[in-house]
């Protein structure tokens, strides 16, 4: 039997390892900076974000809160204060294993409102769009509107992007102050993944789950085409095959009726 002590390093060195592998592959801890999600998130909040669901091919959903690299310039030249080389030390090695963020990475935080495939839109005194439909977001902020401040669009999302916007609209640089950049858009390869629980402070604790208003019938404009295709595709089978029958069935008909059918002619 080995001494505690002795023991020690090894069990850092084990747990080290599986923050490393948590933190690459599993869930990552990222601190709210800003105000641009209130009230859903406040500035300090703790979110743990699932990276996990995007190693098997899943992509960002309407209504999840997702967590992004900068795109390009979203952040601006932002300026880092120093810390000092103890503070910063720890920092780096925090960050490294996911306990804290990165001070050197720029990433955002914002909800999906519409993904590829999607047209999105709101005039002044509106609702958001999207496909048509009318978005009721109890999740905005109290005060703010849909986007009085920024109206936009028709916007059709090219597959593989998405549509983001802030919780506080009036505080959010999102999607709709960014269209001289692929149409405001985001590429989906640039989402680091969904935040999932709001995690610290204890006293405010609580899972990020997508409002009811992005289930509503109808939303989904490839949801609306697929029931008339498949209804295409069920019946064509069927007309085929009753044509056959009844080319067959006048054939037959005339083969036994030759002299009939001369005459009607």
């Amino acid at each position: 039997m080995r001494s505690f002590w002795k023991e020690l390093p090894i069990l850092v060195v084990i747990a080290l390892a599986l923050a490393l592998l948590i933190k690459t592959f599993l869930v990552q801890a990222f601190s709210i900076p800003s105000d641009s999600m209130q009230d859903t998130l406040q500035r300090g909040d703790r979110v743990l974000v699932d990276k996990l669901t995007p190693w098997f091919g899943s992509e960002p959903e309407r209504g999840e809160v997702v967590v992004f690299h900068d795109p390009g310039g979203w952040l601006g030249e932002s300026q880092t204060k120093s810390s000092g080389p103890v503070a910063e030390g720890i920092q780096k090695a925090l960050s490294f294993i996911g306990l804290m963020p990165s001070a050197e990475e720029k990433d955002l935080i914002k909800r999906v409102i519409a993904v590829g495939g999607d047209t999105v839109s709101c005039k002044r005194g509106g609702k958001v769009m999207v496909n048509g439909k009318p978005l009721d977001e109890p999740y905005i902020f109290p005060g703010n509107t849909p986007c009085d401040e920024k109206p936009f669009g028709p916007i059709k999302v090219p597959d593989g992007r998405i549509w983001v916007m802030g919780d506080h609209r009036q505080d959010s640089l999102d999607s709709r102050y960014h269209q001289n950049l692929n149409d405001g858009t985001v590429s989906v390869d640039d989402v680091v993944g969904r935040a999932i629980v709001i995690a610290w402070p204890i006293n405010r604790w609580t899972t990020l789950s997508v409002p009811s208003t992005f289930d509503q019938p109808g939303l989904s404009a490839a949801a609306a085409v697929a029931p008339s295709a498949l209804g295409f595709a069920g019946a064509l089978p069927i007309v085929l095959w009753r044509r056959r029958r009844l080319i067959a069935k006048v054939r037959t008909e005339a083969e036994n009726r030759p002299e009939r059918l001369t005459a009607d002619c």
